[in-house]
């Protein structure tokens, strides 16, 4: 330790108060966290690049201290779909600190890391106030039975109006028209049941009935459309 002619030429004044750190809630506890060991729970958060051309949803099961889980959802770059594949191998098995400071390929899987850091260790977890926190598992238990991410894409011009690409359901194949021409209802496939139906040998064109869903007024309406062709 180096210390500065000034420092070292003034006299101690004893320090009085050591309070220590303001605790911070933690599956169910309230921790002192002093060290990276001491930092548990479940949460999410979101990270954008420099362009803005492309976003990241990041999932993380830290306990202990280290990333048991981890959920990287991507939108808007192919490449970063690749930089996910990465991300999701390097993340397991790290500290919270180690992964804070190593490349996870994509900037915004880096930014989605670094808005996660900080609500982990100041106790903003989604699992703060549960007891024990989440279970290993947790975290896929998000993209649901079909194991595929809840996305939205819409389209809309000032001439033609709205199209439905893809909604929380799945792929929209249709969308349904009132006699004004205005959406009242939708049809969808739901992509994860259909590729399971198959991949269990069913005959695709019965998997795809069965995988067809629709929601709203959509059995009601006056005409329909292919949003993707018309």
């Amino acid at each position: 330790m180096i210390y500065s002619h000034e420092v070292q030429q003034m006299c101690v004044v004893k320090k009085g108060p050591n309070h220590g750190p303001a605790p911070i809630p933690e599956e169910g506890k309230w921790v002192k966290a002093k060290q990276i060991s001491d930092i548990s729970g479940l949460t999410h958060g979101v990270g954008w690049c420099a362009p803005q051309q492309g976003a990241c949803k990041l999932t993380l099961n830290v306990k202990d201290g280290i990333i048991e889980e981890a959920l990287v959802e991507t939108l808007g770059c192919s490449g970063m779909t690749h930089s996910a594949a990465m991300a999701a191998e390097i993340l397991p098995g790290k500290t919270l600190l180690e992964a804070l400071n190593t490349d996870l390929v994509c900037d915004a899987i880096n930014t989605a890391m670094r808005e996660l850091f900080l609500q982990i260790v100041y106790g903003r977890t989604q699992s703060a106030f549960s007891e024990g926190g989440l279970p290993i598992g947790a975290g896929l238990e998000d993209l649901g039975k079909g194991l595929r991410s809840q996305v939205g894409t819409m389209y809309g011009t000032k001439a033609k109006g709205v199209r439905y690409l893809e909604m929380a359901e799945g792929y929209c194949s249709r969308l349904g028209l009132d006699e004004q021409g205005e959406v009242i209802g939708y049809e969808f496939v739901h992509l994860g049941k259909l590729m399971d139906m198959i991949k269990k040998g069913m005959d695709a064109n019965e998997a795809l009935k069965k995988a067809t869903g629709s929601y709203g007024r959509f059995a009601d309406a006056k005409s329909y459309i292919d949003p993707r062709q018309q």
